[in-house]
């Protein structure tokens, strides 16, 4: 089936266009603004059209349709009930700009969500509006650096982050306009205290880590590894990307930190991937507050002259601006949606929090095992080791094909597109950096043991291929190995229209 650009089907005419609301005849459009030739947009018929979405998504890989053990991006069963919550016609089909007797019941929702985030990571205030992780990242050193300018500490010009951390920690640090001081971490995986110890001082601004870490394991040393940056003067910064680890069991607050990103399409269950949509709020210490993105929303005690439309209402719920904001970062309040998606899901599963995280350390756990296991008795273990060997990981972990490389010539990549033949979505290829040919796979607390047994049996089927074949995977996707250095060298954003 051709692209959608293409389709003329119904004679060009399969649309319909309503009738002016106002009489036109008196309308004079300037000539510079009149088209010389009618948009190129597709004129089809519905059931053409419903065709070739029908298609077109049967050629897409999602949670729904098969495991997706994908590696520091998360992607776990999204409840069908947060759907239908978040389509009500009364939170679908507000605007904006209603006026705040209008959206009390949106209002509500945003300020618990809010004192929700706050409570699970330890923080005194939090914003909705930033609408992706790397953008709350950005959110939040902007905040910490408009606080050290508010206090004349205009030194402080360096962000401190492990060999192990996400790319996106040193990228949203540097359009901050920070300067990016990057320390190893120990044989072990885990971070060097006395290379944090040797590199802090009066420039230090913040530290930026995340906890367990991108190989899937936890800090012990973090409060310590606190201690030593806010000695310094610098603040502390978490990266809330494997914050599903650790919700119920411990908190960015216990562990010293000053500010924090929340993935709500991670951890929270907002559908995501492909770029979209996800939410970034942030959460930070009382310090901190008066400088977040607004609006936020408070609550008060209604007043005579609240207009008040709902029966029992106890609360009066606005919007705010922080004194000293560091202006907006997204339009309007952020991405609604997700942050309803999610409040519906922590409603629903808030007091099973602890559960969760110590499921998806389980699944991880013993997935990591099993494919160890399955591939002593193939014969082939061989072929990949631990990345970071320890008795227990977290949420997820690392396998370094480093040995099948140098024994076979297959790497990762190749590894990754021989899942893609067995019906997976293949996990992180080659990060984090710091393991050789990596893979990082993250199941997830929502998978079942059957499911995990049999993709450690798929993984192993991979790693007995021989060379040839590897290579020349996938072999039965809609779509054969692509060029991915041209591909991310030569964007092509949009349709190009044949002349």
């Amino acid at each position: 089936m051709s692209h959608l650009f293409e389709h003329y089907g119904a004679s060009g005419q399969g649309y319909s266009q309503p009738e002016p609301m106002i009489p036109t005849d008196d309308i004079k459009i300037p000539d510079s603004l009149v088209r010389s030739n009618l948009p190129r947009w597709p004129r089809i018929s519905e059931p053409e059209m419903v065709r070739h979405y029908t298609w077109l998504s049967s050629r897409n890989f999602g949670i729904d349709t098969g495991f997706y053990p994908l590696g520091s991006c998360t992607m776990k069963h999204n409840p069908r009930i947060n759907e239908v919550i978040a389509q009500l016609p009364g939170i679908a089909d507000i605007h904006p700009l209603q006026p705040e007797h209008h959206i009390q019941g949106t209002l509500a929702i945003f300020h618990e969500m809010q004192e929700m985030l706050g409570i699970c990571a330890g923080m005194d205030a939090v914003t909705l509006q930033p609408v992706a992780g790397a953008q709350g990242e950005f959110t939040a050193i902007r905040c910490i650096q408009e606080y050290f300018r508010s206090r004349d500490e205009l030194q402080r010009t360096k962000v401190i982050v492990p060999d192990s951390a996400h790319g996106t920690n040193p990228a949203s640090a540097s359009m901050a306009g920070f300067e990016i001081v990057e320390i190893p971490s120990r044989k072990d995986g885990r971070i060097d205290l006395d290379a944090l110890r040797s590199v802090v001082g009066e420039d230090t601004a913040a530290m930026m880590i995340t906890n367990p870490n991108t190989l899937g394991l936890f800090e012990p040393d973090i409060a310590e590894a606190a201690s030593i940056v806010h000695d310094a003067g610098g603040q502390m910064y978490y990266d809330g990307a494997n914050f599903n680890a650790i919700l119920g069991r411990t908190s960015p607050g216990i562990m010293g930190f000053d500010a924090v990103h929340y993935n709500l399409h991670k951890t929270f269950s907002q559908p995501h991937g492909g770029g979209g949509p996800g939410s970034g709020p942030i959460g930070v210490k009382s310090h901190l507050a008066e400088f977040l993105p607004g609006p936020v929303v408070r609550k008060r005690p209604i007043l005579p002259g609240d207009k008040i439309t709902a029966v029992n209402h106890e609360w009066w719920y606005h919007w705010y601006e922080p004194e000293h904001s560091i202006g907006k970062v997204q339009q309007w309040h952020g991405n609604s949606g997700a942050v309803i998606r999610c409040w519906a899901y922590y409603r629903r599963y808030g007091n099973q929090l602890k559960t969760m995280s110590e499921h998806a350390v389980l699944n991880a756990n013993y997935l990591r095992h099993k494919i160890i296991e399955e591939a002593k008795e193939k014969g082939v273990s061989d072929l990949f080791c631990d990345g970071a060997p320890v008795d227990v990981a977290k949420h997820e972990f690392t396998l370094s094909l480093a040995p099948m490389k140098e024994k076979m010539g297959i790497g990762a990549m190749d590894v990754a597109k021989g899942l893609l033949d067995k019906g997976y979505m293949a996990p992180t290829v080659y990060f984090p950096l710091v393991v050789p040919e990596c893979m990082m796979i993250e199941p997830t607390e929502t998978e079942s043991k059957d499911t995990l047994d049999e993709f450690a049996k798929k993984f192993v089927e991979v790693l007995q291929e021989d060379a040839d074949t590897l290579h020349n995977a996938p072999v039965t996707t809609k779509v054969r190995r692509v060029d991915e250095v041209y591909a991310a060298r030569n964007l092509t954003l949009s349709y190009q229209f044949s002349e």
